[in-house]
Protein backbone atom coordinates (compact mmCIF):
# COMPACT_ATOMS: atom_id res chain seq x y z
CA UNK A 1 0.00 0.00 0.00
CA UNK A 2 1.65 3.54 -0.91
CA UNK A 3 1.55 6.40 1.26
CA UNK A 4 -0.73 8.49 -0.28
CA UNK A 5 -3.54 5.43 -0.59
CA UNK A 6 -2.70 5.01 3.50
CA UNK A 7 -2.78 9.01 4.39
CA UNK A 8 -6.25 8.66 2.21
CA UNK A 9 -7.85 5.99 3.87
CA UNK A 10 -5.96 7.29 7.78
CA UNK A 11 -8.20 10.76 6.56
CA UNK A 12 -11.40 8.78 5.86
CA UNK A 13 -11.22 6.94 9.11
CA UNK A 14 -10.65 10.28 11.12
CA UNK A 15 -13.30 11.88 9.36
CA UNK A 16 -15.79 8.86 10.05
CA UNK A 17 -14.79 8.99 13.85
CA UNK A 18 -15.47 12.58 14.53
CA UNK A 19 -18.68 12.19 12.95
CA UNK A 20 -19.22 9.48 14.95
CA UNK A 21 -18.28 10.91 17.61
CA UNK A 22 -20.36 14.13 17.23
CA UNK A 23 -23.09 12.17 16.07
CA UNK A 24 -23.11 10.71 19.27
CA UNK A 25 -22.74 13.44 21.27
CA UNK A 26 -25.79 14.89 19.68
CA UNK A 27 -28.00 12.12 20.42
CA UNK A 28 -27.34 11.85 23.84
CA UNK A 29 -27.61 15.86 24.32
CA UNK A 30 -31.06 15.32 22.61
CA UNK A 31 -32.18 12.09 24.63
CA UNK A 32 -31.59 14.41 28.05
CA UNK A 33 -33.04 17.43 26.88
CA UNK A 34 -36.50 15.66 26.01
CA UNK A 35 -36.38 13.91 29.53
CA UNK A 36 -36.81 17.34 30.50
CA UNK A 37 -40.18 18.25 28.56
CA UNK A 38 -43.06 17.71 30.47
CA UNK A 39 -46.28 16.91 28.60
CA UNK A 40 -49.91 16.39 29.31
CA UNK A 41 -51.79 13.27 29.60
CA UNK A 42 -54.57 12.49 27.03
CA UNK A 43 -57.29 14.34 28.65
CA UNK A 44 -59.91 17.03 28.29
CA UNK A 45 -58.00 19.85 29.35
CA UNK A 46 -60.71 22.90 28.80
CA UNK A 47 -63.57 23.67 27.82
CA UNK A 48 -63.92 21.85 24.64
CA UNK A 49 -60.17 21.62 24.38
CA UNK A 50 -58.29 18.11 24.38
CA UNK A 51 -54.85 17.21 24.56
CA UNK A 52 -53.50 14.19 22.92
CA UNK A 53 -50.15 13.06 24.39
CA UNK A 54 -47.66 11.41 21.95
CA UNK A 55 -44.41 10.74 24.26
CA UNK A 56 -42.71 13.84 24.39
CA UNK A 57 -45.03 16.27 22.89
CA UNK A 58 -48.92 17.26 22.78
CA UNK A 59 -51.26 17.90 19.93
CA UNK A 60 -54.64 19.39 20.54
CA UNK A 61 -57.86 19.28 19.75
CA UNK A 62 -60.41 21.73 19.79
CA UNK A 63 -64.35 20.73 19.42
CA UNK A 64 -66.32 21.77 17.13
CA UNK A 65 -70.10 20.32 17.68
CA UNK A 66 -69.67 16.94 15.92
CA UNK A 67 -65.85 18.17 13.70
CA UNK A 68 -62.95 19.06 15.32
CA UNK A 69 -60.32 21.48 14.57
CA UNK A 70 -56.09 20.10 15.49
CA UNK A 71 -53.45 22.10 16.22
CA UNK A 72 -50.64 20.09 15.32
CA UNK A 73 -50.28 16.19 14.59
CA UNK A 74 -47.84 14.25 16.64
CA UNK A 75 -44.81 12.39 16.52
CA UNK A 76 -46.24 8.81 15.79
CA UNK A 77 -49.11 8.27 13.75
CA UNK A 78 -49.88 4.93 15.50
CA UNK A 79 -49.96 6.99 19.01
CA UNK A 80 -52.35 9.74 17.73
CA UNK A 81 -54.40 6.78 16.46
CA UNK A 82 -54.47 5.15 19.66
CA UNK A 83 -54.45 7.92 21.96
CA UNK A 84 -57.83 9.28 20.23
CA UNK A 85 -59.35 6.43 20.28
CA UNK A 86 -59.45 6.90 24.15
CA UNK A 87 -60.77 9.66 23.94
CA UNK A 88 -63.49 8.13 20.99
CA UNK A 89 -62.59 10.99 18.84
CA UNK A 90 -63.17 9.96 15.38
CA UNK A 91 -59.76 11.38 13.28
CA UNK A 92 -62.18 11.66 9.78
CA UNK A 93 -64.03 14.30 12.30
CA UNK A 94 -61.23 16.72 12.42
CA UNK A 95 -61.96 18.72 9.32
CA UNK A 96 -58.68 20.86 9.61
CA UNK A 97 -54.66 20.96 11.26
CA UNK A 98 -53.31 24.21 11.85
CA UNK A 99 -49.44 23.53 12.43
CA UNK A 100 -47.33 25.50 14.70
CA UNK A 101 -44.50 24.84 12.12
CA UNK A 102 -43.33 21.44 10.38
CA UNK A 103 -40.84 19.57 12.61
CA UNK A 104 -41.42 16.26 12.77
CA UNK A 105 -43.25 15.51 15.79
CA UNK A 106 -45.32 17.83 14.83
CA UNK A 107 -46.71 16.77 11.34
CA UNK A 108 -46.18 12.67 11.90
CA UNK A 109 -49.96 11.80 11.97
CA UNK A 110 -51.61 14.23 9.35
CA UNK A 111 -52.42 11.13 6.88
CA UNK A 112 -54.72 10.18 9.82
CA UNK A 113 -56.59 12.83 9.57
CA UNK A 114 -58.09 12.75 5.46
CA UNK A 115 -60.83 14.95 5.66
CA UNK A 116 -58.59 18.01 7.15
CA UNK A 117 -57.16 21.15 5.42
CA UNK A 118 -54.06 21.83 6.34
CA UNK A 119 -52.57 24.95 7.61
CA UNK A 120 -48.72 26.98 8.18
CA UNK A 121 -47.55 29.98 7.78
CA UNK A 122 -46.52 31.38 5.16
CA UNK A 123 -42.77 31.70 6.10
CA UNK A 124 -42.74 27.98 7.48
CA UNK A 125 -42.90 26.80 3.86
CA UNK A 126 -39.22 27.01 2.91
CA UNK A 127 -38.73 24.43 5.68
CA UNK A 128 -41.00 21.71 3.64
CA UNK A 129 -39.65 22.72 0.13
CA UNK A 130 -36.06 22.45 0.11
CA UNK A 131 -35.15 26.01 0.36
CA UNK A 132 -34.56 26.32 4.00
CA UNK A 133 -32.59 22.91 5.94
CA UNK A 134 -33.97 22.60 9.83
CA UNK A 135 -30.07 21.59 10.43
CA UNK A 136 -27.07 21.13 7.97
CA UNK A 137 -28.24 19.21 5.15
CA UNK A 138 -31.71 17.99 6.66
CA UNK A 139 -34.65 19.52 5.62
CA UNK A 140 -38.31 19.24 7.20
CA UNK A 141 -40.97 16.43 5.41
CA UNK A 142 -44.52 15.87 5.89
CA UNK A 143 -47.10 14.07 4.28
CA UNK A 144 -49.60 16.63 3.31
CA UNK A 145 -48.89 17.75 -0.50
CA UNK A 146 -51.82 20.05 -0.08
CA UNK A 147 -51.88 23.07 2.40
CA UNK A 148 -52.94 26.43 2.77
CA UNK A 149 -50.77 29.06 4.22
CA UNK A 150 -51.18 31.53 6.56
CA UNK A 151 -49.80 35.49 6.44
CA UNK A 152 -48.98 37.00 9.90
CA UNK A 153 -52.16 38.89 11.78
CA UNK A 154 -54.83 36.57 9.36
CA UNK A 155 -57.76 35.47 10.72
CA UNK A 156 -59.88 32.15 9.33
CA UNK A 157 -63.11 30.88 10.17
CA UNK A 158 -63.25 26.95 10.75
CA UNK A 159 -67.02 26.06 11.23
CA UNK A 160 -67.70 28.05 14.52
CA UNK A 161 -63.96 28.21 15.13
CA UNK A 162 -62.35 31.26 14.60
CA UNK A 163 -58.64 30.92 14.53
CA UNK A 164 -55.87 33.97 14.12
CA UNK A 165 -52.24 33.24 13.48
CA UNK A 166 -49.46 35.50 15.13
CA UNK A 167 -46.19 34.92 13.67
CA UNK A 168 -43.26 33.69 16.16
CA UNK A 169 -40.41 33.01 14.54
CA UNK A 170 -37.39 31.78 16.22
CA UNK A 171 -37.67 27.67 16.76
CA UNK A 172 -38.38 28.21 12.92
CA UNK A 173 -38.52 30.58 10.82
CA UNK A 174 -41.74 29.85 10.51
CA UNK A 175 -43.18 29.35 13.44
CA UNK A 176 -46.83 31.04 14.08
CA UNK A 177 -48.94 30.40 17.47
CA UNK A 178 -52.76 30.77 17.30
CA UNK A 179 -55.42 32.04 19.18
CA UNK A 180 -58.60 30.08 19.07
CA UNK A 181 -61.98 31.66 20.07
CA UNK A 182 -60.28 34.61 21.23
CA UNK A 183 -59.67 33.05 24.83
CA UNK A 184 -57.14 29.86 23.88
CA UNK A 185 -53.65 30.26 22.73
CA UNK A 186 -51.52 27.49 21.07
CA UNK A 187 -47.59 28.30 20.76
CA UNK A 188 -46.08 25.15 19.69
CA UNK A 189 -42.41 25.49 20.38
CA UNK A 190 -42.46 28.69 20.03
CA UNK A 191 -42.25 29.32 23.75
CA UNK A 192 -41.99 27.15 27.35
CA UNK A 193 -43.86 27.52 29.96
CA UNK A 194 -41.46 27.27 33.56
CA UNK A 195 -43.94 27.47 37.31
CA UNK A 196 -46.55 28.91 35.11
CA UNK A 197 -44.50 31.42 33.70
CA UNK A 198 -43.81 32.35 29.83
CA UNK A 199 -40.51 30.90 29.37
CA UNK A 200 -37.83 30.89 26.50
CA UNK A 201 -37.87 27.73 24.05
CA UNK A 202 -35.76 24.79 24.34
CA UNK A 203 -31.94 26.54 23.21
CA UNK A 204 -30.87 23.35 21.91
CA UNK A 205 -33.31 22.78 19.17
CA UNK A 206 -34.04 26.23 18.40
CA UNK A 207 -32.59 27.88 15.48
CA UNK A 208 -32.60 31.31 16.74
CA UNK A 209 -32.76 32.22 20.25
CA UNK A 210 -32.68 36.09 19.93
CA UNK A 211 -35.68 36.35 17.78
CA UNK A 212 -37.64 33.88 19.76
CA UNK A 213 -36.77 36.41 22.55
CA UNK A 214 -38.21 39.06 20.37
CA UNK A 215 -41.34 36.91 19.35
CA UNK A 216 -42.37 36.89 22.92
CA UNK A 217 -43.85 40.49 22.10
CA UNK A 218 -46.11 39.26 19.75
CA UNK A 219 -48.33 37.43 22.50
CA UNK A 220 -47.77 39.83 25.80
CA UNK A 221 -50.56 41.71 25.12
CA UNK A 222 -53.48 39.61 24.02
CA UNK A 223 -56.84 40.72 24.71
CA UNK A 224 -59.34 38.10 26.49
CA UNK A 225 -56.70 35.02 26.37
CA UNK A 226 -57.50 32.85 29.19
CA UNK A 227 -55.47 29.97 28.19
CA UNK A 228 -51.47 29.49 26.84
CA UNK A 229 -50.96 25.82 25.52
CA UNK A 230 -47.73 24.79 25.04
CA UNK A 231 -46.31 21.61 22.72
CA UNK A 232 -43.80 20.66 25.01
CA UNK A 233 -44.56 22.40 28.71
CA UNK A 234 -47.89 21.36 29.61
CA UNK A 235 -50.58 24.78 29.42
CA UNK A 236 -51.92 27.74 31.98
CA UNK A 237 -55.15 28.92 32.41
CA UNK A 238 -53.80 31.77 33.66
CA UNK A 239 -52.52 34.10 30.78
CA UNK A 240 -51.98 37.09 32.20
CA UNK A 241 -49.84 35.57 35.35
CA UNK A 242 -47.95 33.62 32.43
CA UNK A 243 -46.77 37.07 30.58
CA UNK A 244 -46.11 39.09 33.82
CA UNK A 245 -42.80 39.07 33.57
CA UNK A 246 -40.39 39.79 30.49
CA UNK A 247 -38.01 37.24 29.37
CA UNK A 248 -34.66 37.16 31.09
Amino acid sequence: MNKTIKRTLIGIVSVVVILAILMGGFYFKMKSELKKMSVIETSQVAPNVFAIKDSFVNMFLVKDSDNYVAIDAGSDIKTIGKELETEKIDPEKVVAVILTHTDGDHVAALQLFKNATVYLSKNEEQMINGKRAKMMFFHNKMSATKYTVLDDQQTIQVGNVNIKGIMTPGHTPGSMSYVVNGKYLFVGDAFGLNNGKIDTPNKFFSGDMKTAIQSFQKINNLQGVDYIFTAHNGFTDNYKNAVNTLLK
